[in-house]
């Protein structure tokens, strides 16, 4: 598949490659897995410069000895020049003049040889006025955070610029859909499950599944028997967490059953609020898995689990593992027909980046509150999408369902008798994102903003 996208992190990688001609340059790429880090590196390379990948099942002596092999091939080394030990590697590749060079899975050189840490501070120390690029690159948010930003650390302090690597947008997925010949349907969703993560994408293809429908997609890809996809997310958290995993399992389920503020989290799991107040906090600002959505108006947010696949098979997989992994049919059968559920939650997140860049909204969010004066039970209100601009506010609704203007007419009536419970002045401007729109101009023609599919 084609490189799409990543126009301003390309951009940015090349600015920097200019400064680096004069003075050295050591920056952090860091983001989960699959979000496209060392594609982004290597179309910024093109065949140039000295990729080193930290296998972590490799031994420190064998590492060396591929890296040695590297520098030798970009005449870094002289063909009977030798470096036997971390400390003449790096003496080689700070001192002499070489191409940018990356280090892929740079944490992982914790469990290979946690020396390197401190040889390459002092590297950096003692070249600081050389020029030179150094890219640092790495799955662990966590772990790359902590060897950068923990002031213990022999690295802190010596990265000149940190890039969180974010998930692709949703315009530049419509356009992997057109690559992968698929329906705007199926593409979003697909898009609902694996985000803007593009190695989902790049496995559509290498799995023969490009033009397929989304249903033979996650058939294909997540829940069909030894599926590729099987064990993603299991992988994605067990290497952030390793072996004292079980509390943030936990609390990820407890946020994708509905449960989404600290007390809410603590009455699921049955047990005090402060004995889980760390962990969550990791989990937002450490790991970077989970967030907090504040309302348009109003300041108790909620937690969300910010990775959709995440979110998929926290909700739908995860307390049911055994039936999932023996592929119970009951099970299925269930897990499949919620599907159409599943994509109504996603496609307000996605409607909603829609709507703001469709109308270039100063300010945007989901609202939510209590009603004043209703009756126990029946206390709540919800406003898929809200925002502003120019001082008009808007209002939406979001239906990933076909839907006739009848039914249209009746959830708009329904969203207007929601925007008196937010204690706005004047009305919001009101409108409906839906799958399908039979009759969008007739909506339009009575005021109301209307948006489906064939407007993404």
């Amino acid at each position: 598949m084609r490189f799409i996208n990543r126009e301003a992190e390309l951009k940015e990688l090349r600015e920097i490659e200019e400064l680096s001609r004069k003075k050295l340059f050591v920056i952090a790429i860091y983001g989960l897995r699959r979000v496209g880090k060392t594609r982004l590196i290597l179309e910024f390379l093109k065949g140039r410069g000295m990729y080193f990948f930290v296998n972590k099942n490799k031994s420190s002596a064998d590492l060396l000895g591929e890296y040695q092999q590297i520098l030798r091939m970009n005449g870094v080394l002289g063909e009977l020049e030798t470096v036997d030990s971390w400390d003449k590697f790096f003496q080689a590749v700070m001192a002499r003049k070489t191409p940018p060079m990356v280090f892929d899975e740079f944490q992982n050189f914790g469990s290979v040889e946690p020396s390197v840490f401190g040889m390459m501070q002092k590297g950096i120390d003692l070249n600081e006025d050389e020029p030179g690029l150094i890219i640092l690159s790495g799955s662990l948010i966590g772990l790359m955070k902590k060897l950068f930003e923990d002031s213990g650390e022999p690295l802190y302090g010596r990265i000149k610029k940190g890039r969180k690597l974010e998930p692709l947008s949703l315009k530049s997925c419509l356009e992997i859909g057109k690559e992968l010949k698929l329906g705007k349907k199926d593409l979003m969703e697909a898009y609902f499950v694996f985000g803007g993560y593009p190695k989902y994408y790049v496995a559509i293809e290498d799995f023969g599944l490009r033009g397929r429908t989304s249903e033979e997609i996650l058939q294909g890809l997540l829940l069909a028997k030894d599926a590729p996809l099987e064990d993603e997310a299991n992988s994605i958290i067990s290497q952030e967490f390793g072996a004292r995993g079980g509390t943030y399992y936990s609390i990820l389920e407890a946020i994708a059953m509905g449960n989404n503020t600290l007390s809410g989290i603590a009455g699921y799991l049955n047990t005090p609020m402060t004995s889980i107040t760390r962990q969550v906090r990791e989990l937002k600002e450490h790991f970077e898995l989970i967030e907090v959505e504040s309302p348009y108006i109003g300041k108790r947010g909620i937690y969300r689990i910010r990775h959709p696949l995440l979110e998929f098979w926290f909700s739908h997989i995860y307390r049911n593992y055994s039936d999932y992994a023996a592929r119970n049919p009951e099970f299925m059968k269930k897990l499949e027909g919620g599907l159409n559920s599943a994509y109504g939650r996603a496609f307000e997140r996605v409607a909603l980046e829609f709507v703001a860049s469709r109308l270039g909204l100063e300010r945007v969010g989901r609202q939510w509150g209590k009603i004043a004066g209703a009756q126990k039970g029946e206390n709540a209100y919800e406003i898929d999408i809200m925002g502003e601009k120019a001082g008009e506010k808007y209002a939406f609704e979001c239906k990933w369902r076909d839907m006739g203007y009848s039914e249209a007419m009746q959830a708009i009536k329904g969203l207007d008798e929601k925007t008196k419970h937010v204690g706005i002045p004047g009305k919001a401007r009101l409108g409906i994102v839906a799958m399908k729109l039979h009759e969008k101009e007739r909506l339009r023609s009575g005021g109301y903003l209307a948006y489906d599919l064939d407007d993404f």
